[in-house]
């Protein structure tokens, strides 16, 4: 009898784009006078809420301090609302994927 081959199971995790809020804390590298900053990331996850809950845990792990976490969708949906996603944000969703991380993609710190 020979064994049957073992096939791998397609991944289940997809990457999801995050806009994060963050206010102000010690140590947390944003600029003198900045009151907090928005973070485009990309994560992974198997769906949204675990990608929101990976994100914010490596946030804080990073001594941030995340206020609000809005959802954008999977690239399949953001293409579907017709918006337009250049090569580097796909290369940057791609390594996402591919490394099962958070990726912060951009960075607009807040001032008064």
């Amino acid at each position: 009898m020979s064994e049957p081959k073992k096939t791998k199971k397609p991944s289940r995790q997809q990457v999801f784009t995050l806009l994060v809020q963050i206010g102000r804390k010690d140590g947390d590298g944003l600029p003198d006078k900045a009151t907090g900053a928005a973070l485009m990331c990309f994560a992974s996850g198997i769906d949204e809420a675990e990608a929101v809950r990976e994100t914010v845990a490596i946030l804080k792990q990073a001594d941030t301090n995340p206020l609000d976490v809005t959802g954008y969708g999977t690239l399949e949906e953001r293409e579907a609302e017709g918006q337009e996603i250049d090569s580097e944000e796909r290369e940057l969703m791609q390594r996402a994927l591919e490394e099962n991380s958070v990726i912060v993609a951009q960075m607009t710190p807040f001032f008064d």
